[in-house]
C-alpha cells in the first residue's frame, strides 16, 4: 500500500486523524510519498510506523502559527519567514539523519524552481528534503540541494498522486490518497459570483482542483486508488492552527468508518460518493459511513501490511 499525503499548511492536522484511523486498523504502508506538510507528517509516520498518530496529535494540538512562521531578523531576502520553526519541529520528531533510513520507504516531493519539474527526494539528508518540500515560495526560503533550487512541492502536486507511481507504487496493491482542504473535495454548486474577491476565490480553487482530479483519473486507471475522507467541507485558513483538534477528530471518525465499509477489487477510484455537506442535507452526520461500489473487503493482510 502506497500512501500519498497532500499539502495544506495547518490543514495537515487532518492527516493526523486519518493516521489514527489507519493505525487503529492495523494498516502499515509499503511506502509514503508526501508534499509540503504532508512530507513532514509522512516522514514521521514512516519513521515510527503504527505509533506516529498519537505523537503527532500531541504536537498539532499545541502548535501555533508563530511556531512555524517566524519572521527573520533582518527579514530574509528569499522569504518573509525563516525556516527556524520548521527546523525545530523536525529536530523534535526523532527522525533519522538520512531519508533512506525510516522503517517505511519515504519520498518527499519538491519543485525545481528553475525548471518547474517535480523533484522526488528519496536519498540524502532528510531535514533539507523536508524543508525543501515545505518551502512555500515567497514565505519560506528555497533550499539548495544537489545543484537545484527547490521549493514547496504543493505548487505542482497538491496531493502527490502521480509521484506515487514514479516512486515505485506500480507494484503495490493500492494507492491511498490523504488530501486536505477544499481543493481536494468535490466542488459545491454555487451561483456565479459577482464581486472581485468572490470571483478570484473559486477561480483559484478550480485551478488546484482540476489537476488533482486529473491525477486521480490517470492513476486509478492503473491501480486501485482510495481517497480517504476527512469529514470536512468547511476549512480554516491554511495558517490557522487553532482548529487542529477539530480537524483531527473529524478525520479520524470519518476515515475510520469509510475504511470499515471499504471494498476494493481491481483498478478504479474509491471515494465517498457524498461529501459532508450532502450527508448533512440528507439528515446524516458528516462521519456517516461512505458507500463504495466494489468488493471484496480490503484488509491489512490483503494490502500487504
Amino acid at each position: 500500500m502506497a500512501v500519498a499525503v497532500g499539502a495544506g499548511g495547518a490543514l495537515g492536522a487532518a492527516h493526523v486523524g486519518v493516521g489514527h484511523a489507519l493505525e487503529q486498523r492495523g494498516f502499515r504502508p509499503d511506502m509514503i510519498i508526501g508534499t509540503s506538510v504532508g512530507a513532514l507528517n509522512g516522514a514521521i509516520a514512516a519513521a515510527h510506523p503504527g505509533r506516529a498518530a498519537p505523537w503527532l496529535e500531541h504536537v498539532w494540538t499545541r502548535l501555533r502559527r508563530r511556531d512555524v512562521y517566524q519572521p527573520g531578523f533582518p527579514a530574509s531576502r528569499a522569504g518573509i519567514f525563516t525556516d527556524r520553526g520548521l527546523r525545530r519541529l523536525i529536530a523534535r520528531a526523532g527522525l533519522p539523519a538520512r531519508i533512506e533510513e525510516p522503517a517505511v520507504p519515504f519520498t518527499a516531493v519538491a519543485m525545481n524552481l528553475v525548471t518547474g519539474a517535480p523533484a522526488l527526494l528519496h536519498r540524502g539528508d532528510l531535514t533539507t528534503a523536508l524543508l525543501a518540500s515545505a518551502a512555500i515560495p515567497g514565505l519560506l526560503p528555497p533550499v539548495g540541494r544537489e545543484g537545484r533550487t527547490l521549493v514547496d512541492g504543493g505548487v505542482i502536486a497538491y496531493v502527490p498522486v502521480p509521484a506515487a507511481l514514479r516512486a515505485g507504487a506500480a507494484g503495490v496493491v493500492v494507492v491511498v490518497v490523504v488530501p486536505t482542504g477544499p481543493e481536494s473535495s468535490p466542488l459545491p454548486a454555487t451561483a456565479p459570483p459577482r464581486r472581485a474577491g468572490a470571483v478570484a476565490s473559486p477561480a483559484g480553487l478550480l485551478l488546484m482542483h482540476r489537476p488533482f482530479e486529473r491525477d486521480l483519473a490517470e492513476v486509478s486507471r492503473r491501480l486501485p486508488t482510495v481517497v480517504l475522507p476527512t469529514g470536512r467541507d468547511v476549512w480554516p485558513a491554511p495558517w490557522d492552527f487553532r482548529r487542529s483538534r477539530r480537524l483531527i477528530e473529524a478525520a479520524s471518525a470519518t476515515a475510520g468508518r469509510f475504511l470499515d465499509d471499504l471494498r476494493v477489487s481491481g483498478p478504479g477510484l474509491y471515494r465517498a460518493e457524498d461529501g459532508p455537506a450532502a450527508a448533512a442535507a440528507a439528515g446524516h452526520s458528516a462521519a456517516a459511513p461512505a458507500t463504495t461500489r466494489r468488493a471484496p473487503r480490503l484488509t491489512p493482510a490483503r494490502a500487504g501490511l
